[in-house]
């Protein structure tokens, strides 16, 4: 009997406190549909749902036919499912991490370093900087989503240090912007120019903390369901609410630069910062839709490690053919009823809201529309 190369995942949730809290967070939703066991606490946060190999967050086989219980054992003995191109490049490893992020406290002002820098980081300070890869990103808005990406056009940073004469006050005192933007909201005034509610709001997660300023500094992006942003390496960056999904290469590499209680490297960042300023709109990456496929829209970003694909499927369609690449893949299931099934497969393999599958290199699935539906997925592949 042939080995199985398609099976459903049992995936990792982190319950950071930046996270949107019970039933609140897509993270908790996600899981709580495709899991009737699942319990979801309404008072803690359910901030990322983690899918792949990472050594925190390994993804469990959820396949008694198959004797290895993580994704990252039954990929060392079955190498091949990685494809060829794969498994030779990145050396026997899945080189994605794929994630659901759900966030209702903005997480720190960050950027990470290429591998050259990430190398000599970790040989450095390896308490800080864990292993020597790089770690570009891409976040791809599933709601309403903020975050900030890059430096502002210096256009733009000048007219908000000159705006109503606060230049001293924005580099010096924190307090008295905050107070007086305060008192002027209110009064009932306006103060969209300058950003004053995502200043009070920033302020009260992080009082006191001058990485509050980094909105008048970096690009505002305020990302519709679908639409996404790509975080290369150097790229200042936060992500400051909604929920995502994320894609990334597997490194735990972060230089941060404030909105953190955490250890802030001001010399490395400083060093490595890519001070390019662009617009916002240029911050924006987007999809290409396939050709040969209306319902298939590819996030391909200029890195090997990963490439994001979305499927919208009208609930009118009965069967949907998935690609078969040569890579192994990531399946997430957002919305809609489907079976899963193969050549080589003995039995379908249900999937809803939730769902996570993981494909072998080469393998095609099919999927079927059980409930007439729209069908909204999103997988993680590698695209040498």
């Amino acid at each position: 009997m042939a080995a199985e190369r398609v099976f459903p995942l049992a995936c990792v949730v982190q319950q950071y406190s930046w996270g949107k809290m019970g039933s609140n967070s897509e993270v908790a939703q996600l899981l709580a549909s495709s899991d009737p066991q699942a319990r979801i606490s309404e008072d803690k946060p359910y901030a990322e749902l983690w899918m792949g190999t990472h050594r925190r967050g390994d993804s469990k086989i959820l396949d008694n036919r198959i004797p290895q219980k993580t994704l990252s054992q039954w990929i060392t003995e079955n190498q091949d499912c990685l494809g060829s191109r794969v498994k030779d490049t990145f050396n026997g490893q899945l080189p994605f991490l794929f994630k659901v992020l759900s966030v209702e406290t903005a997480l720190s002002i960050q950027a990470h370093p290429n591998k050259e820098l990430a190398e000599k980081l970790h040989r450095q300070a390896p308490e800080h900087y864990p292993d020597a890869n790089h770690k570009p990103e891409i976040a791809i808005a599933l709601t309403s989503f903020q975050g900030l990406c890059g430096f502002r056009p210096v256009e733009e940073i000048v007219t908000f240090l000159k705006s109503k004469s606060e230049k001293k006050v924005v580099v010096e005192q924190l307090n008295l912007l905050v107070k007086r933007i305060s008192q002027e909201v209110a009064a009932g005034n306006k103060m969209e120019n300058i950003y004053g509610e995502l200043l009070l709001q920033l302020h009260h997660q992080y009082p006191g903390d001058i990485g509050c300023f980094a909105i008048y500094f970096l690009n505002l992006l305020n990302l519709q369901p679908g639409e996404a942003m790509f975080l290369e390496a150097n790229v200042p960056h936060a992500y400051l609410k909604g929920d995502c999904v994320e894609c990334m290469a597997c490194s735990d590499n972060t230089v941060r630069a404030g909105l953190t209680p955490k250890f802030i490297d001001v010399p490395t960042l400083c060093e490595m910062l890519s001070y390019t300023p662009t617009p916002s709109k240029d911050r924006l990456f987007c999809p290409k839709q396939s050709q040969e496929d209306p319902y298939l829209f590819i996030y391909d970003p200029p890195v090997p490690d990963f490439t994001v694909m979305k499927i919208e499927v009208p609930g009118s369609v009965t069967e949907y053919e998935v690609l078969a690449l040569d890579s192994a893949s990531i399946l997430l299931v957002v919305q809609g009823t489907v079976t899963a099934s193969t050549p080589t497969a003995e039995a379908t393999i249900p999937l809803q809201r939730g769902g996570v599958l993981f494909i072998g290199a080469n393998e095609p699935v099919s999927l079927k529309l059980t409930v007439p539906k729209d069908l909204l997925i999103f997988r993680a592949c590698c695209l040498l």
